[in-house]
C-alpha cells in the first residue's frame, strides 16, 4: 500500500504553481485547426485494424439552471424542446463514426457528461441509448464501466431505475457544498435529503460505484463549514470522491462574473480546507489516488494504483486507458492512438456541420515521438507516483539521462526540497510531494514555457 500523503506547508507554498491537470499530454492548449475529419477517419481505420476496445464519452450540454462556478461547456435553458434537434445531430455523429469501426470492438467504458445528462426526458434517454447500442458493441452483461453524471435536483427514483435498466452501473453526483449560504452564493440550492435519496436509490438498484464531487474555495466557504460538508458526505459513504480546487477565472468564464470575489476564502483558508479534508477522508479510510481524487481501498482505482495499472485520460483517472476514447457531442474530445481531436465547442457550428453530413471536428493534434515519450513519463508519475527509467528506456529505445539531462538540476532541486527521491534509476514522489505531483510532471512538459500559465488552475 502507498504511504499516506504528508502535509508540508512550506513545500506547498513554493510549488503551488499554475499548471495543467494532464488529462492528456500534450494538453488541449496545444490543439490546432490543422487537424480535421481526414485525420479522424485515418485514426478510426487504424483502431479498427488493431481491434482496440472503445471508451465512449457523450456530451449533453443542457442545464435548466446556471451554477455560477461552472466552467463546463453548457447551454442554460428551461426549454426542454431544445434537446431534440441536438439529439438528431448527435445520432448522425454516432452513425458517421461507427461506420468506420468494427462491430467486434467492444465498448468497455461509457460516460455521459455535461451539462446535465438527466436534462433529457426518459424517452430521449431511451432513444439515445438504443441508437448507441445499434451502432456500437455495448456490453449486455453489466461488466462494462457505464457511468453518468447526476444532478440530484434533476433525478428521482424513477430516473435512477431507468438509468439502471439502460445499462448504467456508475453514477457521479455533483454536490459541491451543503452549506445553504454557499449554495445561494453560487446559485445551486441542493439539500442533503435530495442527494441522499439519489444515493439510496443507486444502492438499492445495485449501481456498482458512486462518486461525489466537492469544490473548495467557493464564496462564503470557511474551513469549519466545509469540514461539516465533508463530514456529512463521509456519512453517505461514496466509493469515490473528487475534491476540486475552485479556480476563479471570471475573464474566461462568464458565469463566474456573478460571484462576489470579496466573498471568496483567502488562500490560507483554502489550504486549511484541503488539509482538513485530507485528514477527515484519510481517517474515514479513503485512499488518496492523486489529483483531487480519493477512493475506498476496495475501489477499482485504488486497486489499479496498487497494481500499477492505473491510467489517466480526458475522463480523469481510469482503468481503461488502453481503450480508444471516442468523444461524441459538442466540444467532446477523442483520443484515438496518437490522435487527439475535438468537436466544435459552439452548439450551432456543431449542429450545422452534422446537418451537412460532415463531422464537427474543429481542432486537435497528432503526437510525435517526443510527445509519446513525455506522455508515458507523465502518466507514470501522475498515476503511480514513481518512474523507473529502465522501463522508459526499453519502451522508447533512449538513454533517459542523455535525453532528459537538461532537467537534472530541476529534479535535483526537487529532491533537495523533499518533493521527490531522485536516484540513478528512478524517481519516486515522496508523501510530502504527492499533492504537488503536477509540479513534478511540469518539469517534463516541453510546451509549458510557451504557454500562458493563466490558462491553468493552481496545483493546490
Amino acid at each position: 500500500m502507498l504511504d499516506a500523503i504528508r502535509w508540508d506547508s512550506d513545500l506547498i507554498r513554493r510549488y503551488d504553481l499554475a499548471g495543467p491537470r494532464y488529462t492528456s499530454y500534450p494538453t488541449a492548449v496545444q490543439f490546432h485547426g490543422q487537424v480535421g475529419t481526414f485525420d479522424l477517419f485515418h485514426a478510426l481505420r487504424d483502431s479498427r485494424k488493431a481491434q482496440r476496445p472503445l471508451s465512449l464519452y457523450v456530451h449533453v450540454p443542457f442545464c435548466a439552471n446556471i451554477c455560477y462556478y461552472c466552467a463546463c461547456n453548457k447551454v442554460i435553458t428551461k426549454d426542454r424542446g431544445r434537446a431534440q434537434p441536438y439529439l438528431q445531430r448527435l445520432e448522425q455523429e454516432i452513425q458517421l463514426i461507427a461506420c468506420h469501426l468494427d462491430s467486434a470492438q467492444t465498448v468497455e467504458q461509457l460516460h455521459f457528461g455535461g451539462g446535465t445528462p438527466t436534462f433529457l426526458s426518459h424517452d430521449e434517454l431511451r432513444q439515445l441509448m438504443a441508437h448507441l447500442r445499434k451502432h456500437f458493441n455495448l456490453l449486455n452483461d453489466d461488466s462494462g464501466d457505464y457511468g453518468i453524471e447526476i444532478d440530484p435536483r434533476e433525478a428521482d427514483w424513477s430516473t435512477m431505475g431507468l438509468l439502471r435498466e439502460l445499462g448504467f452501473n456508475r453514477v457521479s453526483i455533483g454536490l459541491q457544498d451543503l452549506d445553504p449560504a454557499v449554495q445561494r452564493a453560487v446559485n445551486r440550492l441542493q439539500s442533503l435529503e435530495e442527494t441522499r435519496a439519489v444515493i439510496d436509490a443507486a444502492r438499492t438498484l445495485q449501481f456498482r460505484s458512486i462518486n461525489i464531487d466537492l469544490i473548495y474555495g467557493l464564496p462564503k466557504q470557511t474551513p469549519d463549514n466545509f469540514a461539516r460538508t465533508v463530514e456529512e458526505v463521509i456519512s453517505l459513504q461514496p466509493d469515490r470522491l473528487s475534491v476540486f480546487n475552485y479556480a476563479h477565472l471570471p475573464e474566461r468564464f462568464m458565469p463566474q462574473r456573478r460571484i462576489n470575489s470579496s466573498e471568496l476564502p483567502s488562500p490560507a483558508h483554502k489550504l486549511e480546507m484541503l488539509q482538513r479534508t485530507i485528514e477527515q477522508l484519510t481517517a474515514a479510510g479513503y485512499r488518496y489516488i492523486g489529483m483531487d481524487h480519493f477512493a475506498l481501498p476496495d475501489d477499482e482505482l485504488a486497486i489499479a494504483q496498487e497494481e500499477q495499472t492505473l491510467q489517466r485520460n480526458f475522463q480523469g483517472y481510469t482503468t481503461h486507458g488502453h481503450c480508444d476514447l471516442i468523444g461524441l457531442g459538442v466540444s467532446a474530445i477523442s483520443q484515438i492512438g496518437d490522435l487527439y481531436c475535438q468537436n466544435s465547442s459552439d452548439l450551432n457550428a456543431y449542429q450545422n456541420s452534422l446537418a451537412s453530413a460532415q463531422l464537427a471536428t474543429s481542432r486537435g493534434l497528432v503526437c510525435n515521438a517526443d510527445d509519446r515519450l513525455r506522455r508515458a513519463v507523465i502518466q507514470q508519475l501522475i498515476c503511480n507516483f514513481k518512474l523507473e527509467f529502465a522501463e522508459i528506456e526499453q519502451q522508447f529505445n533512449i538513454d533517459f539521462q542523455g535525453y532528459f539531462g537538461a532537467l537534472w538540476p530541476q529534479l535535483q532541486g526537487m529532491a533537495e526540497d523533499g518533493l521527490i527521491r531522485f536516484e540513478r534509476e528512478r524517481i519516486e514522489v515522496l508523501p510530502a510531494g504527492r499533492l504537488l505531483v503536477r509540479s513534478v510532471c511540469m518539469v517534463f512538459d516541453a510546451y509549458l514555457e510557451q504557454q500562458n500559465r493563466q490558462r491553468f488552475s493552481r496545483v493546490i
